[in-house]
């Protein structure tokens, strides 16, 4: 069997056939050996999962699974097997690719995927090729001294949040399964000494490419001109054909093209408040996709200086208002490491700037959506969005709950006199977390920006149906929050599936109003306030 013919059927994951086209693009690590070491003129290194004492499938995604023609496997069986490492099918060749990368704005040296495990390229049934990598399969080369294992916590953690941000409509890598592995792992949650045994769990992750910005900051660093070239040449072969020529502009071109992705992708995370926690540079993808969902979080209390990783409070570096310049400035780093292939640093300045100049075009045309209106620049909107946002973070007030309850009021009645004159309004009330916080200052303010955003969507040109079609479909009414993540790692640690089955049902569906689901969208509660896994993480998992 051929990899063509994955297109027509829908096949057992053990039937399916791979292909390996980086190992035939790319040279592989001369030593075999599976121990830490530093590794030189090499892309990755090959090396064999290590199997696990009892897998078992805790989570399918069947939309993902139909996208690559595969069956949903039972829980134990020939399938999970693979899905776990046990196992290998037909014309997988696995390996663990090395890259560096800066990580807390500092250089790093060689990093690589230390439980990270690529199986190999599946030929989807639309004529797509897309990689299947394994997340907690063991220890490779670039594990350095851990031990390349995964914990359920954050395995569930990244399998969740990689379906909801597929459904929100957030440019993402996706996670096919979630399997058990019956083995313990030993994991210190915030490096405080109170190190604890916790269920192993691993994720198979999916995307056409896990290339990251710190593959090629790993060569031009050691000076690998040649395996650069090369390692930009396959990327843009097999991904952006449109700018292959192997020419400085090509390479500028093709960078430039990353930088507008990278641009696009941030702005939908601030659009959707989420705080990715680790942009370190070998976690950025070079096909502009969230990559390695760590100690991310959702911004619920308006603030943009929160981060979500304990190991960033102090600096707080990648805190939510801090990620567009983040892009900025790991972009930068990218185009150092391109230097070589391009030589001009004009034509990287110019990729730069692209960078900027989507990222706030992309950002205004989505919050324009947030706001119901059909686009943004007229005389006084800065205004009022500056007054918005210094309303929202002067006391806590839940910004998801904020801007969907803001587009019911599009059709709302106006509040001419009497009680709805002084109230506060509906979208406030429904996302403060404390009303008493609100002084009378503070409450006029919002009336008088409540009354502002309806004159201003009253004479913006769009129906009022439109606004609001506008507003639902930019403000989610479901999210992955950290505590509704953690209540359903407690469920499953103690071998119950459903609360993770009822949140993945609910946030496959994240603008649409679901029947009984009202908890889904409530402000955080009080208890979780400070809880570990609810409010913050580390990155250990």
């Amino acid at each position: 069997m051929s990899a063509i013919d994955n297109r027509s059927m829908n096949l057992d994951l053990a039937q399916a056939e791979f292909e390996a086209s980086v190992v035939a693009a790319l040279p592989a690590d001369v030593d075999s050996s599976n121990r830490p070491r530093a590794v030189a003129d090499a892309a990755y290194t090959f090396v064999t999962p290590t199997p696990v004492s009892a897998p078992r499938l805790l989570a399918w995604s069947d939309d993902l699974g139909a996208a690559l023609g595969l069956a949903r496997p039972a829980a134990t069986g020939p399938a999970v097997d693979i899905l776990a490492g046990n196992a290998l099918a037909p014309g997988m060749r696995p390996y663990a690719a090395r890259y560096g990368g800066h990580q807390f704005g500092n250089w790093a040296g060689q990093l690589g995927d230390g439980r990270a495990i690529t199986l190999g390229e599946l030929g989807t049934p639309t004529g797509e090729r897309q990689e299947l990598q394994l997340k907690g399969a063991g220890p490779t080369p670039y594990s350095r001294f851990a031990d390349g294992r995964a914990v359920l916590r954050s395995s569930l953690r990244e399998f969740l949040c990689s379906e909801a941000m597929h459904h929100l409509g957030v440019p993402t890598t996706r996670a096919l399964s979630l399997v058990a592995t019956g083995d313990e792992v030993v994991r210190d949650m915030f490096y405080d000494g109170n190190a604890q045994a916790e269920p192993g769990a691993i994720v198979c992750r999916v995307a056409p490419s896990f290339t990251r910005f710190g593959n090629f900051e790993i060569h031009s660093a050691s000076e690998e001109l040649e395996l650069l070239r090369r390692l930009a040449d396959h990327v843009i072969a097999a991904h952006y054909p449109e700018y292959a020529g192997g020419t400085p502009r090509a390479y500028a071109r093709w960078f430039s093209e990353i930088c507008r992705r990278t641009a696009v992708m941030i702005a939908h995370w601030m659009r959707v408040g989420f705080v990715h926690g680790v942009m370190n540079t070998d976690n950025m993808s070079i096909l502009g996709l969230t990559l390695d969902y760590g100690p991310y979080g959702w911004l619920e209390g308006y603030d943009p200086a929160w981060t979500p990783n304990t190991t960033d409070a102090a600096g707080r570096r990648y805190a939510y208002g801090n990620q567009p310049q983040i892009g900025m400035w790991n972009l930068a780093r990218l185009a150092g490491a391109l230097l070589p292939l391009i030589g001009d640093k004009d034509w990287l300045q110019e990729g730069l700037e692209r960078y900027r100049s989507t990222y706030t075009e992309t950002w205004r045309a989505l919050l324009a959506d947030k706001l119901g209106l059909e686009a943004l620049g007229r005389e006084g909107d800065e205004a009022m969005i500056d007054e918005l946002f210094a309303l929202l973070a002067a006391v806590e007030t839940d910004m998801p709950i904020f801007f969907r309850a803001l587009g019911e009021q599009v059709v709302g009645a106006e509040p001419h006199s009497g009680a709805a004159a002084t109230s506060l309004p509906q979208p406030v009330a429904a996302a403060l977390y404390d009303g008493a916080a609100l002084d009378e200052t503070q409450r006029a303010r919002w009336r008088a920006w409540f009354l502002r955003w309806r004159e201003r969507g009253a004479g913006c040109g769009l129906a009022a149906g439109e606004r609001r079609r506008r507003m639902q479909a930019a403000n989610p009414l479901y999210l992955p929050r950290n505590y509704l993540a953690q209540q359903a790692i407690d469920a499953a640690t103690a071998g119950d599936l459903a609360p993770l089955q009822r949140l993945l049902q609910v946030i496959r569906r994240p603008y649409e109003a679901q029947d009984g689901c009202e908890s889904f969208a409530a402000r955080r509660p009080e208890w979780a306030r400070h809880r570990a896994g609810c409010s913050a993480l580390s990155c250990s998992s």
